[in-house]
């Protein structure tokens, strides 16, 4: 069959009433569960995969993605309005987000991500009806060198999040890799830095690291401030951005979905690596790169496309070759795998209404979140009014309860305490939290793609240069980090000159 008979078949399984029921429920939960910091995907639909049980497949798994890209959508408002992200790709989106909400430009930011995420959920969509077999098939291309030398070239572009010196980037970077090496070693069971502590044995609770990073320690450093901040309900007039937003930030969208796509269609990547390399690019390709991490609007839209792109795309190695690209939609195949559906190179043609109907339901519930969205931006704003008083309180409870659900343990919120205080002394020192967390999130990986590799080549390193893919990436690392501290040492001799 054809593209468009494949579509078709799609369209009417998804339009369905009770494809579309289900796709509102998903998307519907997944907006809640997302603009609460610290509940997540990942528990929502693990709380809810049972249900599913006595749902039929197509309907269950379009109910479960609602959830997926429903909470990418949801998570960028606390991290908008209270520097509270929930997910990693949301920390991306406060760096931006949360100066234009104390700008008062709040409305503007949630009126952005809404049509950022819209745009790249709906370039994923395309690319993943027009290109899942062959990007599927590209996407095998890419073995333990090139996951290694792509996790590299990540880590390097974290440098760029910084506004001050790429050192003290490169330091947090470096921090992070070690926060990520405390756990179970995957590779011989040792536990490693875990000091006794059996709530180490699984390493540090990545949202707990988040929260407390950079929930936390905002808390700590406003604590002392009274009333209620200026703002009020804003008129649709001034949510929609004005021509100068929209210049700066519609070519930030496509290069933000262009490698959202890309990076998504890798198995194990996530959208998390895209958020961050997409927000370094717009960054290096703006004329005025001082003005990130004060309100650009390009740092808001860029990285908010790319992270719904990636959750659109991340469907491809999933379901075409059985390999999850994070632990959300690892819950998806077994959801599919207890429904008696092996995923892999043959489910498109064995399963044509449920792969088709799921690529449909993404535009129909792409459709349907932009819809429930650019309502509730007031309602959302409307949060801000709250006098400090009582919304620093609030923010700490619900960061308790969110990192509490997550593993029903005290010693993560005593992990969001300590991280508080470190992000303080962070914010204090002028190091940003950002390159540190991406350091911890890519640390494994890093790891286990490394061993993979020296293991595979009998201990030879060449084995990075000989293969082509990996060279390119190792290539553009290193050259990533000469033109930064190039560009660094320029600055510095242009300050101290006369």
């Amino acid at each position: 069959m054809d593209l468009f008979t494949n579509l078709a078949l799609g369209f009417q399984t998804a339009l369905s009433p009770s494809a579309l029921f289900f796709c509102f429920i998903g998307v519907t939960l997944g907006t809640l569960i997302g603009v609460l910091p610290g509940i997540g995907a990942m528990a929502a639909i693990a709380m809810l995969l049972p249900i599913t049980y006595h749902v039929p497949p197509t309907e269950a798994l379009i109910m479960l993605a609602g959830i997926y890209y429903g909470a990418q959508y949801g998570g960028s408002t606390a991290s908008i309005l209270l520097r509270l992200p929930g997910t990693p790709q949301a920390a991306v989106v406060t760096l931006d987000g949360y100066p234009m909400a104390q700008q008062g430009r709040a409305g503007v930011a949630l009126f952005i991500t809404t049509i950022a995420s819209f745009v790249g959920s709906v370039l994923g969509v395309l690319l993943l009806a027009g290109f899942a077999p062959l990007l599927a098939r590209a996407a095998t291309a890419f073995q333990a060198p090139e996951y290694f030398a792509l996790m590299v070239l990540g880590l390097m572009a974290a440098a760029l999040l910084t506004q001050g010196s790429p050192i003290r980037a490169l330091i947090m970077v470096v921090a992070g890799l070690l926060l990520g090496t405390v756990g179970t070693d995957l590779q011989t069971g040792t536990f490693r830095f875990v000091f006794g502590r059996a709530e180490l044995v699984d390493g540090i609770g990545l949202v707990a690291m988040a929260m407390g990073l950079f929930g936390v320690s905002e808390v700590i450093a406003n604590a002392a401030r009274r009333g209620a901040p200026a703002t009020r309900r804003p008129t649709w007039r001034e949510m929609i951005p004005t021509r100068a937003d929209w210049r700066a930030a519609s070519p930030a969208m496509l290069r933000g979905a262009g490698l959202g796509a890309g990076f998504g269609a890798l198995p194990g990547t996530g959208s998390s690596i895209a958020s961050f390399v997409s927000y370094a690019v717009e960054k290096r390709v703006a004329r005025d790169p001082s003005r990130f991490g004060k309100g650009a609007i390009e740092g808001v839209s860029a990285p908010e496309a790319a992270n719904n792109a990636a959750a659109q795309t991340a469907f491809i190695p999933t379901l075409t070759l059985g390999v999850p690209g994070d632990a959300v939609l690892a819950l998806m195949l077994g959801a599919l795998i207890i429904h008696g559906i092996i995923p892999g190179p043959g489910l498109i043609e064995a399963q044509p209404a449920l792969f088709w109907g799921l690529v449909a339901s993404f535009v129909v519930g792409n459709m349907l979140l932009l819809i429930l969205n650019l309502p509730l931006i007031g309602l959302w704003i409307s949060i801000l009014r709250i006098p400090y008083h009582l919304l620093y309180p609030a923010i700490l409870v619900f960061i308790c309860i969110g990192v509490f659900s997550i593993r029903n343990s005290v010693f993560d919120i005593w992990v969001v305490i300590v991280f508080g205080a470190i992000g303080y002394g962070m914010r204090l020192l002028r190091f940003e939290p950002a390159p540190l967390l991406l350091g911890f999130i890519l640390g494994p990986l890093l790891e286990q793609y490394l061993r993979r590799a020296m293991t595979v080549s009998r201990g030879d390193p060449l084995v990075f240069l000989e293969r082509p893919i990996s060279a390119v990436f190792l290539g553009l690392a290193v050259a990533l980090l000469v033109w930064t501290l190039a560009t660094g040492l320029r600055r510095r001799s242009s300050v101290t000159s006369p």
